[in-house]
Parts: C-alpha cells; sequence; structure tokens
C-alpha cells in the first residue's frame, strides 16, 4: 500500500473498512496459534468467563445478531468446545474442558495482539482510538 492518500479517505465507511480489514488480518494472525478465528475465541473466552452464560447474553456482550452466534456456537460444539443446554426457551451455553484448555493461550494470543497495536499506535493513542471506536459504535447502534 503506498502512502498516497486515497480519494475515499474522508469517507467513515471507507476508513472503517481499511481499519476493519488491517486490524482482522492482526487478529487472526495472533488468533491462528490456538487454531481459531477471532470470533471463536472471543465467544471462548465469553463463554469460559460465565459457564452458563444465554445465548441472547452471548449476542448482546459480542456485539452480533442472534443468528450469527447460533452459527458460532454449533461450531463450537461441533468441535466439543461448548455445551449448550435448553430451558424452555433458553439456551445456556457451557465450555468444555477443550475450552478451558485453550483458555490461557487464547488471552495470550489476545495480549498479544493488544501489544502489535501498543508498539505500532502508543499505549494512549491506543487506548484511546479503541475507547473513541467503541463510543462510536454505541452513538451510531443507538441512533
Amino acid at each position: 500500500m503506498t502512502n498516497e492518500k486515497s480519494p475515499y479517505c474522508n469517507c467513515l465507511y471507507y476508513s472503517s473498512n481499511a481499519l476493519a480489514r488491517i486490524v482482522t488480518k492482526m487478529a487472526d494472525e495472533e488468533f491462528s496459534v490456538v487454531n481459531l478465528s477471532p470470533s471463536y475465541a472471543f465467544v471462548l473466552m465469553a463463554v469460559n468467563s460465565n459457564p452458563g452464560i444465554q445465548a441472547g447474553e452471548l449476542a448482546q456482550a459480542m456485539m452480533l445478531t442472534p443468528s450469527t452466534v447460533t452459527r458460532l456456537l454449533e461450531k463450537l460444539e461441533n468441535t466439543s468446545m461448548i455445551k449448550r443446554h435448553t430451558e424452555g426457551r433458553t439456551t445456556l451455553v457451557y465450555p468444555t474442558k477443550n475450552s478451558v484448555a485453550l483458555n490461557d493461550g487464547i488471552k495470550a494470543a489476545w495480549n498479544k495482539l493488544y501489544q502489535r497495536f501498543v508498539n505500532i499506535l502508543g499505549e494512549q493513542a491506543a487506548k484511546d482510538l479503541t475507547d473513541n471506536i467503541y463510543k462510536t459504535a454505541m452513538k451510531l447502534e443507538h441512533k
């Protein structure tokens, strides 16, 4: 990629997608050590730290649609990473021994990803950028 400015650099859609692609590539590289995509890794971290979490709560925490979470959970269940238990209309999600065994590796990958951002941007800039992006997402989501 060149250092030349894109004609679309003032477009939020363009800029946010460019950032997302770069961050996704970095995250994919870091989480590859545990053979998981970042999405699956974050679901497992949430389930490992909250055994019995409701699928709907997981969707809210991950800012994903319920159908996306269901798809992620199906794959994780098929690979023996989680177990789902349905009580009425509520689905509870529990970690398995396999998931718990990966937890330290997942957290280490997450920390390495954060450290990459810090090394490039500086610690305060990385924190500020993360905070500003999250606050912006919340404003746009709840227009």
